[in-house]
């Protein structure tokens, strides 16, 4: 193991004086000013002119509306154990923070605002509302960042950044110009997804869809020979329709193919077209074309050369035809269904009819498809790059089972529609001339004035700007010393819900901008965190949870332990109060055994004595401990959490608390070199164990090791590595070999009805065994005391080649005691007859299935165990 630095700290916490601790750990007392004391002494400030090998993290920027959520706390607990790692192992670790300016989140909150007071803001005009924005955000924005604190995310504050910062907005035009000029960047009519209550187009990862409940109604377009029956879900394109597609090989409507039929409630005619995009079988094997508002109806009508008649504005209110002028699209689609119910035009109506509806994610109105002039980015050549870096292996994704869903989003994108029409964001760098010129501006050139010339009105969607995120945050497009040093990023640690909306935009830009060079070398993927019973938090149900609530009650270090204990790769994160308190008690437990280790006088100082000079409990915790080390040490390098928080929960509880530290009272209680062995041992495995335990529960382990050592602080301390040599096979052996005796021995005691302090005289044969300098150790375990003149062996047991007698007279009530387990025999062997007679039936078991058939095995055997077990305890009972 490595040594420890022997420096006091320079501040004592609440009741610490630098060699004892409060009897209780009070988080509420320590975790505020600790925190504050790792910040201002520089812990998490990263140096790039250090000489040390770099460790980067790029967090995944919250939104500036955002608060601290379980999700948050989960995935900045995993970020945070692997930095604080990583710069006690003695890398120059950045984790680096910061937050997105959240364009349609923050304008809608804003917007809220100002309607508070009568106004939009259109009232206040662009240039008014966008400092009214900057206004909020420096007001409202960024709660979470304290919250931050609060869990202990130990990043480098220095280096915070924002997606709108001057730095970030220069990398926004700048690779905006480079994609212009190398024609990857281009401005286009098409379909796309319309909020009409935000105002603004929306890339297809913002829009949810979800099953809802609506109409399907089958029309008949036109009359006699030339009519056909179209079936749709949004009756009030009907007004927008410039054609009937029908599939060119459906003998149906061969004859109408090239001609034209009456559209209803209109005065227009609309022709027959054939495509292969028709599926004959579905339906009525005919669709109504309507190419200004549905993306498949759009190709359609590109094939076709049909016009694009747009019928409803930018809010959704229908633009055309006077008895539906003005109608929102709803109130016009009941409206045009009953007219054409009047009509005799409606042959079918299913109602009910559940069908995927998309709904915008920011405020969840029914998204329109919509027909509009926006800026689009060239996705395939960059997306094949980012499909290559993973096949080749410069990016790994873990688990690889999650691969394929990367993959069929990166081979199968479309075209990125880049626009939004906000004022709160980047504004899109073209300038647009009063003989149609188009200019794209870069960061160090100047726009184009005189008279006509504007800018367009537009700003780029939130996720162009964090597509940038792992090299614009380090300076780029400046050759910064923080570029150079810290990029690429180690890991990216996030949800796997996001890999569409960000991972792949930063593979595309990343390899774009950094030529060729990948933004991370691996992508840790996480589930999402979910109540006790799977179900998904939310607002709206009563399962969602503050976790700063959680920290008041319990403290940080158990709500992480919490979250790292159910972080299994890529899978679901459970969650329930209960174990949250489990891990508050797992934090206590930590310092009563640390607290009693100070008071018998463990210690870190001077060199570990030779394995001659150690009992054999001292060379078995110290052979586990190495093994932990090593074990933690493989499970952090696969991103297994759950794994490792497991592996560290039962090597402390388990074994260093409920096992050596019980074990070494009896030696510390004889004093002599023993005792100042085991002194020098706890200290050790104490130290170490802290130190493997700080990077999940940092602020107890501070606590405790500054105290225990005098060490500055655990965060800069050196990360612990196994010792081979330590390993001892023997001791082990022999350790475990005292735990079989104690542990049967217990649960006898158990099934005899005796309390867990209760003494009972009894005698130990360990002749023969390594158990024999074990005798005071197991005695002082088992509260058994050494017989008297009058000592009569009443029951007795024979475990790993020793034997225990024990005098239970006056102990138990034996008569008592013979009734109960009496009549749980007859009980078992009750069970068992029945078991034996259905398995012994030919009839039943040829007919019974075979789940069934294994069940009554189950309980066969089971009924078996219990005659042995019970058969036992009865033999083992006094006589007379």
């Amino acid at each position: 193991m490595t040594d420890t630095t022997n420096q006091r700290p320079e501040h004592a916490l609440p009741g610490d004086d630098a060699a004892t601790l409060p009897t209780t750990y009070a988080p509420a007392d320590v975790e505020g000013e600790l925190y504050e004391r790792w910040v201002d002494r520089g812990y998490f400030t990263a140096d790039a002119k250090s000489d040390k090998p770099p460790y980067t993290i790029v967090i995944p920027p919250p939104n500036v509306t955002g608060a601290l959520h379980l999700g948050h706390a989960f995935q900045h607990t995993l970020m945070d154990a692997l930095t604080r790692r990583k710069r006690m192992q003695g890398y120059e670790t950045l984790w680096l923070p910061g937050m997105d300016h959240a364009g349609i989140a923050t304008q809608n909150r804003v917007e809220q605002q100002l309607a508070e007071s009568g106004l939009s803001r259109h009232d206040l005009g662009r240039e008014a509302f966008v400092e009214k924005v900057w206004e909020w955000k420096e007001q409202y924005g960024g709660q979470i960042l304290g919250q931050m604190r609060r869990l202990g995310d130990g990043v480098d504050w220095s280096r915070e950044r924002f997606t709108m910062d001057e730095g970030l907005s220069k990398a926004v035009q700048t690779i905006f110009k480079k994609l212009f000029d190398d024609g990857l960047i281009y401005r286009a009519e098409r379909i796309i997804n319309w909020c009409p209550r935000c105002l603004t187009a929306l890339s297809d990862i913002e829009v949810e869809h979800e099953d809802s409940p609506g109409e399907l109604v089958s029309i008949r377009y036109g009359d006699g020979d030339e009519s056909i029956v179209v079936a749709t879900t949004r009756a009030e394109t009907l007004l927008g329709d410039t054609a009937i597609a029908v599939h060119p090989d459906d003998e149906r409507y061969a004859h109408l193919i090239g001609r034209t039929i009456a559209l209803p409630l209109t005065d227009r005619r609309i022709p027959v077209v054939a495509d292969t995009h028709v599926d004959p079988a579905f339906g009525t094997g005919a669709v109504k074309v309507t190419p200004a508002h549905d993306p498949n109806d759009f190709a359609i009508g590109q094939r076709h050369n049909l016009p694009n008649l747009t019928v409803m504005d930018e809010h959704g209110a229908i633009t055309v035809h006077g008895p539906f002028l003005g109608q929102d699209r709803l109130e016009a689609r009941a409206a045009i269904v009953g007219t054409l119910r009047e009509q005799g035009r409606i042959v079918a109506e299913k109602r009910p009819y559940d069908h995927a509806v998309g709904h915008c994610s920011r405020c969840h109105t029914i998204v329109e498809p919509r027909l509009s002039l926006q800026w689009w980015v060239k996705v395939e050549p960059l997306a094949k790059a980012s499909g290559d870096a993973v096949r080749d292996g410069r990016v790994q994704i873990h688990p690889k089972e999650l691969e394929n869903r990367y993959f069929n989003w990166v081979d199968n994108m479309y075209d990125w529609c880049i626009s939004r029409q906000l004022w709160w964001g980047h504004r899109i760098p073209v300038w647009y001339g009063p003989e149609g010129q188009v200019v794209c501006v870069g960061p160090d050139e100047q726009p184009p004035a005189g008279e006509g010339w504007y800018q367009d009105p537009d700003v780029l969607d939130t996720w162009f700007s964090s597509g940038l995120w792992p090299f614009s945050t380090l300076g780029w497009p400046e050759q910064t010393p923080d570029l150079e040093k810290f990029y690429a990023t180690d890991v990216l640690l996030t949800g796997h819900d996001i890999i569409f909306f960000w991972v792949a935009r930063m593979m595309m830009f990343s390899l774009y901008a950094m030529d060729g060079q990948a933004p991370f070398h691996t992508v840790a993927l996480t589930g999402l965190v979910r109540d006790q019973f799977g179900k998904k938090m939310s607002k709206s149900n009563p399962n969602a949870v503050d976790p700063i609530d959680w920290m008041d009650e319990y403290g940080a270090d158990a709500v992480r332990f919490t979250l790292a204990s159910g972080a299994n790769p890529g899978a679901d994160v459970p969650i329930g109060e209960d174990w949250v308190k489990g891990s508050r008690n797992f934090c206590n437990k930590i310092w009563n055994a640390t607290r009693f280790a100070l008071m018998n006088g463990a210690t870190v100082e001077g060199p570990l004595p030779a394995p001659e000079e150690m009992t054999a409990v001292d060379r078995w915790i110290l052979s586990r401990l190495n093994a932990t080390v090593a074990e933690v040490d493989a499970l952090y390098d696969d991103y297994q959490f759950a794994k490792l928080a497991d592996a560290l929960f039962h090597f402390a509880w388990d074994e260093v608390f409920d096992w050596y530290v019980e074990l070494s009272k009896t030696t510390l209680a004889k004093g002599g070199p023993q005792a100042d062995a085991a002194r020098r041992v706890l200290g050790e495995v104490l130290d170490v164990t802290l130190r493997l335990l700080h990077p999940v529960v940092p602020f107890v382990t501070d606590t405790l090791w500054t105290t225990l050592t005098g060490g500055e602080s655990v965060v800069v301390a050196d990360w612990p590595t196994a010792d081979q040599g330590r390993l001892d096979a023997a001791a082990e052996a022999e350790v475990a070999t005292l735990q079989q005796v104690v542990t049967e021995v217990r649960r006898f005691r158990s099934d005899q009805g005796l309390k867990p302090g209760q003494k009972v005289p009894a005698t130990l044969t360990l002749d023969g065994t390594p158990l024999a300098a074990h005798e005071d150790a197991i005695r002082s375990l088992l509260r058994l005391t050494a017989p008297e003149e009058a000592f009569s062996a009443t029951a007795s047991l024979q475990v790993a080649g020793a034997t225990v007698a024990l005098d239970l007279s006056g102990t138990i009530d034996v008569p008592a005691e013979r009734k109960r387990l009496t009549k749980d025999l007859a009980v078992a062997e009750k069970e068992k007859a029945q078991t034996a007679a259905k398995l012994g039936n030919e009839g039943f078991l040829a007919k019974a299935p075979d789940d069934v058939v294994a069940k009554i095995r189950g309980r066969q055997e089971a009924a078996e165990a219990d005659i042995a077990r019970i058969t036992a305890q009865l033999a083992a009972l006094p006589q007379g």
